[in-house]
């Protein structure tokens, strides 16, 4: 039986509870279940947090990627530039909009997309750029709006992991919030991310006034006055009970991040100079939110030790076991196994430790001491 999951919401909704069911109860007692006055009261309190112009709250993450690609009015066949190194959705609405998704490999050390992987695969069809900030910290901004800027591309961040980072331009200095950099952002409220609803959720972020304006419209069936529809668009909306949670887990979301932080520096100490054990590198341009707390293993058998932690309680991942590029359902001629040599030594050799709000030091020498016996076996 596993005692220690990879994150722990039990355990966070109980120190929460009150207000948590407080605003649940009032929004079952006025019915204002779609569009009520939570939705707007979270949209102003994220803008206000994330320092930006326009947050429009959505479904999901995925629809927010997709409703940013609408958007920007990208015909099929433009290309969009990201990661191989990533969760499917990044690439699926590229897809399902008939773009074509353009995959490049990634940093060894921060498991991020560079700017010069995408420099090499623009091409005259290339329109828009989706850098993936992972795990919880941003990609190379600055490099990567400067490539934006030679070619005239699109930069749509998904932030779906790193909400809460910060991004500082080693140009200027300049301090800004993940999502916040690029043309538009988008993020995720699934529950299990830094700042998760209850089920799921999204948003999308810009301090475009037209694109925002685009995206409000898309979101609503491209209604711009009920019942006249002057654009094809899709039903993402969030509800009001799942805007109201997040709306107080964003008060938390500071201490949360600290706590991430906190487990991570622990882990940190734990495997320090171990010759087996990767730990992760943070970049000196961004702050690190540990949405996944991922080592790389080296010369030590993964699924051996991820039985081994089971039997100890211990719940382990691995994201991503299969990159992009070798996805069945993503199968390409222009790609081949070996094109992209770090993103697929990452997937046969990462794993991920439970990292949460709820972590004490205790379970993690438990989680630790568990992984060092096998690793120095």
């Amino acid at each position: 039986m596993i005692k220690y999951q990879m994150v722990d919401l039990v355990g966070q909704y109980k120190k929460i509870k009150p207000e948590v069911d407080e605003a649940i109860i009032e929004i079952m007692n006025n019915a204002s279940f779609i569009n009520g006055p939570a939705v707007r009261q979270f949209q102003e309190n994220l803008q206000n947090y994330l320092n930006v112009k326009h947050v429009i709250p959505c479904a999901n993450g995925t629809d927010a990627l997709q409703v940013a690609l609408i958007a920007l009015g990208l015909q099929p066949g433009d290309e969009v530039i990201t990661t191989s190194f990533t969760f499917i959705a990044t690439a699926e609405v590229i897809a399902l909009l008939k773009l074509t998704p353009v995959l490049v490999d990634v940093d060894p050390e921060t498991f991020n997309i560079t700017s010069e992987a995408i420099e090499n695969a623009v091409t005259p069809k290339t329109k828009a750029i989706i850098p993936v900030h992972l795990f919880g910290q941003c990609a190379d901004m600055h490099n990567i709006r400067q490539v934006a800027k030679k070619h005239n591309l699109f930069v749509v961040e998904d932030t779906a992991q790193a909400i809460g980072a910060d991004y500082t331009c080693y140009q200027s200095g300049n301090t800004k919030k993940a999502g916040t950099i690029g043309d538009i952002g988008c993020t995720s409220f699934f529950p299990s991310k830094n700042l998760g609803a209850f089920g799921d959720g999204g948003a999308i972020f810009t301090n475009d006034d037209e694109l925002a304006a685009q995206m409000r419209v898309v979101v609503n069936h491209g209604m711009t006055v009920r019942y006249y529809h002057d654009y094809i668009g899709v039903n993402s909306r969030l509800d009001s009970m799942q805007a109201a949670i997040l709306d107080i887990k964003l008060k938390h979301l500071g201490e949360y991040t600290k706590a991430r932080q906190e487990a991570a520096a622990y882990y940190n100490r734990a495997f320090a100079g171990n010759p087996k054990i990767q730990t992760p590198v943070t970049a000196d341009f961004t702050t690190h939110v540990f949405h996944q707390y991922t080592l790389v293993l080296k010369g030590v058998d993964r699924e051996g030790l991820m039985a081994h932690l089971a039997e100890k309680g211990i719940a382990s991942a691995v994201y991503y076991p299969v990159p992009l590029h070798m996805q069945k359902a993503y199968i390409d001629p222009r790609y081949n196994e070996g094109d992209f040599p770090v993103t697929e030594m990452l997937s046969k050799s990462v794993l991920s430790l439970p990292i949460h709000t709820e972590l004490t030091p205790e379970i993690q020498k438990e989680i630790t001491d568990a992984l060092l016996e096998y690793v120095n076996s």
